[in-house]
């Protein structure tokens, strides 16, 4: 057999393995996109990751506050990283989270993507607050200031709140629900750059920020009686944003689909 005719007998092998393949993916793929499919899968998943959420935040609270000893330098205000912490990391995450969905919704037209970004803004920009005062609270008596306006990671932190905000305005600013889906979007991909600057501050500048500490696993920059409790508190605060974004999310198809056939009989079936 020639070159030609085993390219060609090894092509005609491997096409129904293909054909039989790539169907799956967009299959797959659009299901996460069923506004019904998701609705269903959130009034499962909401209970789990409230009741998990509560009790591991107030394991995760009572170990920190209570039983970790005080730091060696900065006694007990460095409790206050209890919440700082997982604030702060939530708040890039969720920014992440609203990029990666707008631009699902933007490229392949998934209405479903905008929604989970519309969701995710307004939590995100809550716990980037939450971020900045309770940094604030502990930067006066670690640094001796609430704010510093010439320390990046800072700054970049404020800039993402107001990249939050700027989303949710842009949003409001159109009547026709489509088009602020698509241009919104634009601007949450756009300045997703601003989360790696973020993270990496600490070591492009120099800062009043302290540099990595739990993300170096090898050897973590704090005893783990101390760092125990704040890992519980990132698992207990990201289980929270999940169930409160899946709340909104919930509201978010309710209101887009509120014509849908689905939905009529779903209310009818709850309403029995």
């Amino acid at each position: 057999m020639n070159r030609v005719g085993a390219r060609q007998a090894v092509s005609s092998r491997t096409r129904p393995v293909l054909s039989g393949l790539m169907p799956s993916l967009p299959v797959w793929f659009h299901r996460w996109g069923s506004p019904p499919h998701v609705y269903r899968l959130a009034d499962r998943l909401r209970p789990w990751l409230g009741w998990i959420a509560a009790l591991l935040i107030a394991g995760g609270a009572f170990a920190g506050l209570v039983l970790a000893p005080p730091d060696y330098l900065q006694g007990d205000s460095f409790r206050i990283i209890y919440v700082h912490v997982p604030s702060a990391y939530l708040g890039m995450m969720a920014y992440v989270l609203m990029a990666a969905a707008a631009a699902v919704g933007f490229v392949w037209r998934i209405k479903l993507g905008h929604a989970v970004a519309v969701s995710a803004a307004p939590i995100g920009a809550s716990f980037t607050f939450l971020a900045l005062v309770t940094g604030g609270i502990w930067g006066k008596p670690t640094w001796g200031t609430y704010w510093e306006w010439g320390d990046a990671r800072l700054m970049f932190e404020l800039i993402l709140l107001f990249l939050f905000l700027g989303y949710l305005a842009l949003r409001a600013a159109f009547d026709d629900q489509d088009k602020a889906d698509r241009v919104s979007a634009i601007l949450a991909v756009v300045g997703v750059i601003n989360v790696p600057i973020i993270h990496y501050s600490v070591e492009w500048w120099s800062t009043l920020h302290q540099g990595p500490t739990i993300s170096k696993l090898d050897s973590p920059s704090i005893t783990m009686d101390m760092l125990a409790p704040l890992l519980v508190m990132i698992v207990g605060f990201t289980l929270c944003f999940a169930w409160l974004v899946l709340n909104r999310l919930q509201g978010q198809i309710v209101e887009r689909e509120r014509d849908a056939r689905w939905l009529r009989q779903l209310v009818t079936e709850r309403t029995r």
